[in-house]
Parts: structure tokens; sequence; C-alpha cells
């Protein structure tokens, strides 16, 4: 049997527990201990519904001290198991071999796929399990609360999640009639049974978006999708650096953007507007339009520039971000449009995009 169908294949075994949550992990010292705390406490509402449960955190090649702190709350709480991945092959992203090497050794009758840099309500998996029992479905997923620092996250995090809100509507993404799909790797919670069905993360093994286009699977078995925003289960921090945030948004919007070139133009002409508008007004007090009273013109450029206020902030006021974060976004107009252009770049052009040390052709 080739090594392939090896990594490919599932045993054949009946779940022994309720839950297995996996977690793949690579590089993430600074966040996973906080994860892992937060999960291992869910302990006592997860066992008021039946078997035990069990978290698999998988070490995906780590080179700091991920794999260190991983082992030594499993050393310290139960239920927690360190594991390392299948070895990575050709054709293979390294978060999909994770995942899927922890689902082969599975137990659970639903299984949760969660980042490491995700921090767990107090009880939120047994309201997520009761979720995803009461509508029937093969997958649930949640789009976390958004956790920001400094001036460049804030600003920019709620212009990418104001246009992914517009792009992908929940109630139209679990609307099992509309071929509309969404879903966010940060939670992932499969019925094993379904996840199995679909062939899990091998059928995604070497897409770069593979949360996504395991939802698409599912939804086109009509196995049942519902994806939702979900502040009250969990939060998430996911870049630690601008570094980071600008290598990962360049990795991703190509392909959740169909239109990331025509995007990244309508959010420049976005700041010309905000910005020329108020200069033409001061222009015009100074120098009136030729037949036309100065406050005549000025109070017709202070109403374009009044509604082009209204339009963008209820737009980015859809991102679920704080309002003075909302309000910080114009500043990161230019760095939005150029994060749009990079990665249609890599994508369209190159073929290639880098993340976490590792390179992957599109």
């Amino acid at each position: 049997m080739s090594a392939d169908r090896i990594l490919t294949r599932f045993e054949t075994q009946e779940p022994a527990c309720l839950l297995s949550v996996i977690v793949p992990a690579r590089n993430e010292a600074d966040c996973i201990a906080a994860c892992l705390q937060s999960l291992a406490d869910q302990s006592e509402s997860i066992f008021a519904l039946g078997p035990d449960w069990e978290i698999l955190v998988v070490d995906d090649g780590s080179t700091d001290s991920t794999r260190a702190i991983a082992q030594s709350i499993a050393n310290h709480r139960t239920g927690i198991t360190l594991l390392d991945p299948n070895p990575l092959l050709p054709g293979w992203t390294g978060k999909a071999n994770a995942c899927f090497s922890a689902a082969q050794r599975a137990r659970g009758q639903w299984l949760l796929f969660t980042d490491a840099d995700t921090v767990h309500q107090p009880g939120s998996l047994r309201r997520a399990l009761h979720e995803a029992e009461k509508y029937s479905v093969g997958l649930l997923s949640y789009s976390p609360r958004q956790l920001v620092s400094g001036l460049l996250q804030r600003a920019l995090m709620p212009l990418v999640f104001a246009e992914l809100a517009l792009a992908y509507p929940p109630a139209k993404v679990s609307d099992p009639a509309l071929r509309l799909v969404a879903a966010n790797g940060q939670f992932m919670l499969f019925r094993s049974s379904a996840y199995q069905e679909i062939g899990g993360h091998a059928a995604v093994r070497n897409s770069i978006l593979e949360d996504v286009e395991l939802a698409s699977i599912i939804k086109h078995r009509k196995l049942g999708l519902r994806f939702r925003t979900a502040p009250d289960a969990l939060a998430t921090r996911m870049y630690r650096s601008t570094s980071a945030m600008i290598e990962g948004w360049t990795k991703n919007l190509a392909l959740l953007f169909g239109n990331c070139l025509s995007l990244a133009a309508w959010r420049i002409l976005d700041l010309v507007l905000l910005l020329l508008l108020p200069t033409l007004a001061v222009l015009y007090w100074h120098a009136p339009v030729r037949g036309l009273p100065w406050f005549t013109a000025g109070f017709l450029i202070a109403l374009l520039w009044i509604r082009t206020i209204v339009r963008f902030y209820a737009r980015v006021l859809k991102s679920h971000f704080s309002p003075i974060d909302c309000a910080l976004t114009p500043l990161a107009l230019p760095l939005f449009a150029a994060i749009l252009t990079q990665s249609w770049f890599l994508h369209r052009v190159r073929h290639s995009v880098s993340w976490k040390g590792r390179e992957y052709n599109t």
C-alpha cells in the first residue's frame, strides 16, 4: 500500500467518546497555553452530556517552545494527548496533514478542529454540540470574536471582516438552497460520520483555504452546514505581528474574494473621497465657484462628504469590531488595497504563496 494511501484512509472503528478536539499547532508558543487551558476547563460541562472526551494536540514541526508547553499542560491535565503528524508528503499543506493525522486517531462522535490561537468561553463546547444536534448539521462553524492590538491591526482587521460579512452572510451560507459557502478554520465542529464520508482533510489536502473547501463538500453532499458569528463562544488573536497579518491575508484574500483588484480600486476611491471632499470644501471657501455662492458649494460638498462617511462606516460596522476600531479604518485603506493587489499577483501570476516558513503552489 502506498504511503499516500495510508495517509488518506480511516481506521474502521466505532466512536468511543462524545467529542475529540483537535488542535494543530505550528510555532504557537505565545498562545497555545491559553487555548489548551480554556479547552480543558470545559470538562465539567462536557461530562454532563455523556461519555468522556479528548483533546489531541498536533505539533506540526514547531521550532519554538510550542511542543514543550503543550507537553507540560498534557502532563498536568487529563485527556490531553500530544501527537506528531504523519510525514508531510508532496501535495499536502501542513495544516491539512496535521488535522488529518489527528482525525485518524480520534475516537469522538464529533470532531472539533480549532486553532491554537483561540480561547473558548466556559460551556461553549457543550452549547456548540447542542446547536449542531438541534440543526442536524454535519458541520457547524463559528467566526470568533477577533482580538487586535496595535494601530495597523485595529485599523485593517475591521476592513477585512466587513468585506467577509458582506460577501458571506451567515444566513445565506447556512441556507441549504443556496450555493454560497463559508467556514472558519478556527472552529469547525464535524459530525464524525460526515467528516469520514467526505474524506476528511485528505479531500482538500492541497488547498490553502481548506476550511471553505471542506464546507463546500459538506454542503454539496447535503450533509448540513451551519455558519455564524459567535463572539459568545470563543475569541482569537489571529496575528501577533504586523508582518504575520500581512502574510496571512496575502495568502487568503485572493481566494476569499474573486474581485481583488476591483475591490482594491473601490477602497482607494473611498480614501480619495474621504480626503478630497473636505479639501475641496476648504478651497471653495477661499475661492468660490463662479456664479455659485461659497456657502452653496460648501454645503453641497459637505452633503456628499457626509454621504460618503455614512456609507463607508455602515459597511465597516458589519465587521462586528468595536466602534473605536472601526473609526480607525480609513488609516488602513492603502494597506488593504496593497494586500489585495499582492494577493492577486501571488495567486494569479506567480501561483505561489508562503505561510509559516512553507511555500505552497496555488
